[in-house]
Formats: C-alpha cells, sequence, structure tokens
C-alpha cells in the first residue's frame, strides 16, 4: 500500500555518523555525532551578538579618555578564557553583575579577543601583534596568545630579536622567551651588530655571555661583542669591562688574536687591570703551551669525502650524544686522501685527489666549511698538489705535510695564514712520507710513520714553529703508514695502519715528556686510511680499509679505561676522508631531510 506521507530516506552526511551498540535483550540502539554542531552553534552564538539576543553581560572597556560597550554572552566567554570563566562563576560580584568594567586595554585589541570567542578566527598582523599577545596573556585566551607567538617566530630577525625576548619576559610568555633566547644564541654575531645589542644593560650582556650554548665559531666573536658594547658609551660602560672580560672564556681566544688585543685595543690602553689581566692569561698560554679550553655549544665530528670504488663528494656529520648522522652539503667536487682540521669554527679540507671513471687529479685546494651557513668556499691553493697528506693546527696556522702527486712523495711541509691567505713553505722533513700521521700538540707539530714509495717509516719528528727546525724522536715499535695520529692529554696516539703485509689494529702512545712510546688496547678491527679524531676526552676512529674491504664501522677508545667499543656504523664505508671536530650546524641552514698501495685510498 502507498503512503502519501512517507519521507525520502535521509542522504548519508559526511557529519552525521552512527555507532551501533547491540543489546542484550535483542534490541539494539543507535549512537549519533554530528561533527559540525558545536561549529553550527557557535555560529548562531554570533549571529545572536550581531543582533543583541540573548546577550547576559555589557562589557565596558576604557583605555585612555575612550570607553566602548561591547554586548556579550558570558558562557561564551568563559568557554574560551579561564580569567572569564573565574570571573562569572565563582564568588567574584561580576559573576551575577549585568555590566563588567575592563580598564586600560585597547577596545579595538579586546574586540578581536571577543570575535575570536565567538568565530575561532583571528588575523594577526605586525602592527597589532604585540598589543594582541599582551591582552591574550592578560585575559588568558592560549589559542590566541600561541597564534601570536607563531607569528613572532616567524618574523624573529637580528634586529628584533632582543626587543621581542624582552617583551616576552616582560609578560610572562615563557615559550616565546625561551625561543627568542636560542634564536639569539643561534645568532650571536648578527645580533651583537644590531642597535638592540647596544641597548643591554651590563647586567643582561653578562647573562648572555655567560651561556656555553652560544653558538660562535670562535670566541674571539664574543670578546668582540663585548669591546664593541663597551665603545657605544665609554665613559658609562669602562667600569663593567673587567667583569665582562671574565664571562669570556679567555683561554679559548686564539694566542695571536690576544696578543694583537693587548697591542692595538684601544679599549686596554685606558683600562690597565683590564690589560695586565689578559698580559698574565697570555703570558700562560704562552709559557705552558696550553691545549685549546672547550668551545661553547655542542660539538659534531664533521667526516669529508673519502674513497669507495671512486672519490666521494660526500660531507657528514656525527654526533655521539644521540648517534646519528647528519647529512650535510657535498664537497664541489669528489676527493679522497684529504686533510682535514678545524680552525675557529671553520671546517676546512686540504689537497687530496679526484679518482673517478672521468678524471684522476691530485689536488691542491684548500677548502672551507662553515657551519653556520652550511655552505662550502675555496681559500688560496697549496702551492703544490699533496694526495694522502697530513695536517695540523698550530698558532692558527694549518700545516699541510707530505703526500704525493703523481710518483713524486714529498719532505716538504706548507703553511697557511688565514690573515693573508697564503701559503708559504717550511723546512721540509726529514724523509717523504706519504699516509703520515700528523697532529699539533703543545705547539709543536708531530709526524710519524708514512711511506715514501719505497720504505714504510716508523720514525717520528716534530716541527717547532719560532726555530723552523725539525727534531727526531724516538721511533715508533711499528712500521705504519695509512695511521691515524691524535693528541689526547699530552699524549700521542698512533692507530692502526698498514705494515707492509697487512692492515694493523694496534695501537701505540707516546709520552711526550719522556720521548718513549708504550703499546695501548687494539681495536677490534684492522684497518688503515681510516678517520681518527678527539671528542669528548675520547678517541673516535671511522671506516677505513682491510681485507674485508671498505669499512662502515666507528669505534671509541676511552683512554681511563683503555678500552675500545664499536658504537656505531657510517652511511657509507670508505676510506681516506678527512675528519675534524667543530660547533654543530645551525638548524636553519640545514636542508630537510631527506689503491697505490694496500691501505685503502687510490
Amino acid at each position: 500500500m502507498h503512503c502519501p506521507m512517507r519521507k525520502k530516506r535521509p542522504i548519508c552526511d559526511s557529519d552525521f555518523s552512527a555507532i551501533v551498540v547491540p543489546s542484550m535483550h535483542g534490541s539494539g540502539y543507535l549512537d549519533y555525532t554530528v561533527e559540525t554542531h558545536a561549529s553550527r552553534s557557535m555560529k548562531v552564538m554570533e549571529e545572536f551578538r550581531q543582533q543583541e539576543l540573548l546577550c547576559d553581560l555589557v562589557l565596558h572597556v576604557t583605555y585612555k579618555d575612550k570607553t566602548v560597550d561591547f554586548k556579550v554572552h558570558k558562557v561564551v566567554l568563559a568557554s574560551c578564557s579561564p580569567y572569564f570563566r573565574a570571573m562569572f562563576t565563582s564568588s567574584f560580584r561580576e559573576c551575577s553583575a549585568p555590566e563588567v568594567t575592563l580598564c586600560d586595554v585597547c577596545p579595538q585589541v579586546l574586540g578581536r579577543l571577543i570575535d575570536f570567542a565567538y568565530t575561532s578566527h583571528i588575523t594577526v598582523g605586525e602592527k597589532c601583534v604585540l598589543h594582541l599577545l599582551l591582552a591574550a596573556m592578560r585575559y588568558q585566551v592560549e589559542d590566541v596568545a600561541k597564534a601570536c607567538c607563531d607569528f613572532l617566530t616567524k618574523h624573529v630577525e637580528p634586529a628584533n630579536a632582543i626587543g621581542i625576548a624582552r617583551f616576552a619576559e616582560e609578560i610572562g610568555c615563557v615559550e616565546l622567551h625561551r625561543w627568542c633566547r636560542d634564536y639569539i644564541n643561534t645568532h650571536f654575531s648578527e645580533v651583537t651588530k644590531e642597535e638592540e645589542f647596544f641597548s643591554l644593560s651590563h647586567c643582561q650582556l653578562l647573562e648572555l655571555i655567560s651561556q656555553d650554548s652560544l653558538k660562535v665559531l670562535c670566541e674571539s666573536e664574543v670578546y668582540k661583542a663585548c669591546t664593541d658594547w663597551v665603545r657605544w658609551d665609554m665613559e658609562g660602560r669602562a667600569q663593567y669591562l673587567h667583569a665582562l672580560l671574565n664571562a669570556v672564556h679567555i683561554y679559548a681566544l686564539p694566542p695571536k688574536f690576544l696578543k694583537n688585543q693587548l697591542l692595538s685595543c684601544p679599549i686596554l690602553s685606558k683600562a690597565n687591570a683590564c690589560k695586565d689581566f689578559l698580559s698574565k692569561i697570555f703570558q700562560d698560554m704562552t709559557l705552558r703551551k696550553l691545549p685549546p679550553a672547550p668551545n661553547r655549544g655542542t660539538q659534531l665530528i664533521y667526516v669529508a669525502g673519502g674513497y669507495r670504488q671512486h672519490s666521494l663528494a660526500l660531507m657528514e656529520a656525527y654526533d655521539p650524544r644521540g648517534n646519528v648522522w647528519l647529512k650535510l652539503a657535498n664537497m664541489a667536487s669528489p676527493c679522497s686522501g684529504l686533510g682535514a682540521c678545524a680552525l675557529f669554527g671553520l671546517l676546512y679540507t686540504v689537497g687530496g685527489r679526484n679518482l673517478t671513471l672521468q678524471t684522476n687529479t691530485e689536488s691542491s685546494m684548500l677548502c672551507c666549511y662553515n657551519p653556520m651557513t652550511n655552505q662550502w668556499s675555496q681559500r688560496a691553493s697549496l702551492n703544490t698538489p699533496r694526495n694522502r697528506v697530513g695536517v695540523g693546527v698550530v698558532d692558527g696556522c694549518i700545516y699541510a705535510v707530505g703526500g704525493s702527486q703523481g710518483s713524486t712523495h714529498h719532505n716538504t711541509a706548507e703553511r697557511w695564514d688565514p690573515e693573508s691567505n697564503r701559503w708559504s713553505f717550511v723546512c721540509p722533513m726529514s724523509v717523504a712520507r706519504l699516509g703520515a700521521g700528523v697532529t699539533a700538540c703543545g705547539g709543536f707539530l708531530y709526524v710519524v710513520g708514512g711511506y715514501d714509495g719505497q720504505t714504510r717509516w716508523n720514525t717520528a719528528e716534530r716541527y717547532q714553529p719560532d726555530t723552523n727546525t725539525w727534531q727526531q724522536l724516538a721511533p715508533m715499535s711499528t712500521t705504519r703508514s695509512g695511521l691515524g695520529l691524535v693528541c689526547l692529554n699530552s699524549y700521542l696516539y698512533a692507530i692502526g695502519g698498514y705494515n707492509g703485509q697487512n692492515q694493523l689494529c694496534s695501537v701505540e702512545r707516546y709520552n711526550v715528556a719522556r720521548n718513549i712510546w708504550e703499546p695501548r688496547a687494539s681495536m677490534h678491527q684492522c684497518r688503515s686510511a681510516h678517520g681518527v679524531t678527539v671528542h669528548q676526552g675520547c678517541i673516535f676512529v671511522f671506516g677505513g680499509f682491510n681485507q674485508q674491504g671498505f669499512l662502515s664501522s666507528v669505534e671509541c677508545y676511552c683512554p681511563d679505561r683503555n678500552e675500545w667499543k664499536r658504537i656505531a656504523d657510517m652511511p657509507v664505508g670508505r676510506s681516506g676522508m678527512g675528519v675534524a671536530v667543530t660547533m654543530e650546524p645551525c638548524p636553519g641552514s640545514l636542508p630537510e631531510p631527506e689503491d697505490e698501495e694496500q691501505d685503502g685510498v687510490s
């Protein structure tokens, strides 16, 4: 039978869902949820407000000599603001009052908060963001405060970072204040060139430079920021210089830089006590040949280039804290057999060879990687191309030692001065050395082992820059080429290498004071042409080559326990790479995640 009153079956709405719940008695029921109910209801509430229907409160908002009235619903304000919830649901007299006066708040700003309470929409711009954030914090409208903070973090720059940080601290916006401080720490050198920096009080500056988390390539940037701040108002600020210098990591300053400051800094010439303070430290550094002081911030281990069937252009950084690798900007061209070192926070690669299917050329290039920008640049080239070169840093200069070009094995060494960007030859070694271990210790450059094309060496010698002379040292107990050499706690560690027949896992340590070598615990794997460096008081060994092929394993040596442990694998096993330690790259600079002889390097 046809029923004229029968309705059409409702069309399924994506906002209209039901859950079937079975019944114990053989019949069930449906649980319905209308997803858009809340938003539709608020839309109706907004219509009521616009038409002044069912409003139960008038807000009198006064600012200076101006008063603006807003007719609203208490329940709406209370639903998005703990401030108004407490006002309208407690024993305050405003709870039942039909009118409430709010003083010292811009009506236009409060109007935006009221609009948000009804519509969930807020527009944030440069002209209103600080006023809006202040009101949102005052009336505890958390979502608007988050929107304002998000806007500000996206618009922070060196010129306004200090001002925004101050504002956030004053209004109690903890997350924004923390974010700005992190930004200032990360962009310290840029921030200190802006006018806001010079408005800091001496206490605020002291607090800033006392943080170990400052990201600076060299401590000289902190020193210069302090002297520039003093120079801004010499008469009023000179009295604070000594306190500021105590917060600078003076022992981390390059001795050459400190010497130049003592000779030519105009501020020091007018502050005798500060000059005497720095002079004593400089004498201490010079006489005791102290190792460089720890740098600020987190230090990572950088691994550049290498060889695996062909030369590689890879650049990666290893973070031992989390056992993670970062992929960084590749070198300009593939390179293996290169040397690497860190100088004033920048990482340098020296020499090497580009061996691919298309080319086979030794390199004389000096390339510089800046972790602040994740970019490479070139410096002056070596006087001689050097494959399998040894590299060390003494008194702010880079030394390139030995290596080869074609069939010629070098006994020569040259020095690069970063101030003049020039290489100059120094006194040559007693013998030619390719694949030698090279490191700096106590103001000297040490060279051990290596290969001259016919003989592999166990001999060792050291270079004294002051006299431009080499001195023979006690030989190692084992012949080694393709070894790693590092300085740790005033000892030299010769690690692994190739003796002409086999790759080695053995390690021996040189006692600088006694001029003797002594055996230490062996690595777990034999290897040559591996990368070695010191990080946080431990020795790290990367990759290398042995009869099993190209290694990806990483081992770590603890000198206190005289123990090695395997800790990680490299993303790509290889040999002949350059390894050095310097500051971690700035997050904003990183992209989004995405054989001549049988020691493993051609």
